[in-house]
């Protein structure tokens, strides 16, 4: 292991960045620029923008340049139309990015990470990529359109998972009804609203814990592909 507590020799874990509601990925690098450089060097992060044009305001106008893009079409509160179009460009993205060991999402984004993880699992979603090793939830909810929800949620989901909640998220109660669906997920709570927060002391710890394990598991795939690959020689 290196001096950062990261296995020299072996590629960094690879996550596809979903943004948030009407913002775009340039925004959501932005965002995470608040994390320590060292941290966000243990990654490699790829960052679309969401396929659709954003419909109306964005609450970050003023904040950031446009444009601004949407992952879905939100007819009430995280119940959204477009859902099949997007799980596509996702998993096209995920190719395009390949190999792609995991999601981090923001807002929207997180809803759709978490969902994802959950259909892939049963073989409904993302079948033309590998299984997603990891996830980072920021900010984020269960999905409520009534054609999916059963089937991304239905079952305990096992993908490791990283979640932050806010204090004065106005996603915290939807954050917390999340962590129930994930085995054993680890959680930074942090003082801040909707936004990707700082870390403090005790989230960074917990973060870099979570990195590690991320990585390790990226060196044993990396190991068993090799071994694979000797074997059929």
């Amino acid at each position: 292991m290196s001096s950062e507590g990261l296995i020299e020799g072996t590629r960094k874990p690879r996550l596809l960045c979903l943004h948030g509601f009407r913002t775009s990925g340039r925004i959501l690098e932005t965002q995470l620029q608040k994390w320590p450089q060292f941290v966000l060097d243990k990654l490699d992060l790829f960052f679309p923008d969401a396929p659709y044009p954003a419909v109306g305001k964005s609450h970050v106008d003023g904040l950031f340049d446009p444009p601004y893009y949407e992952w879905l079409s939100s007819k009430k509160e995280f119940v959204y139309t477009k859902f099949d179009e997007t799980i596509k460009y996702i998993e096209d993205s995920m190719i395009k990015h390949r190999p792609i060991d995991g999601l981090l999402g923001f807002s929207q984004g997180s809803v759709l990470s978490a969902a994802l993880v959950g259909l892939q699992a049963k073989g409904l979603a993302l079948t033309k990529v590998p299984k997603l090793k990891f996830l980072i939830i920021i900010s984020g909810a269960k999905l409520r359109n009534e054609a999916w929800v059963d089937k991304a949620f239905s079952d305990i989901i096992r993908c490791p998972s990283l979640h932050f909640l806010g204090e004065l998220d106005y996603l915290k109660s939807q954050g917390t009804e999340l962590l129930e669906s994930f085995v054993d997920p680890v959680v930074i709570h942090h003082r801040e609203g909707h936004t990707v927060p700082s870390l403090d002391e005790k989230g960074l710890k917990l973060m870099l814990s979570f990195l590690l394990k991320m990585q390790n598991e990226v060196a044993n795939q990396e190991k068993q592909q090799k071994c694979s690959r000797r074997s059929s020689l």
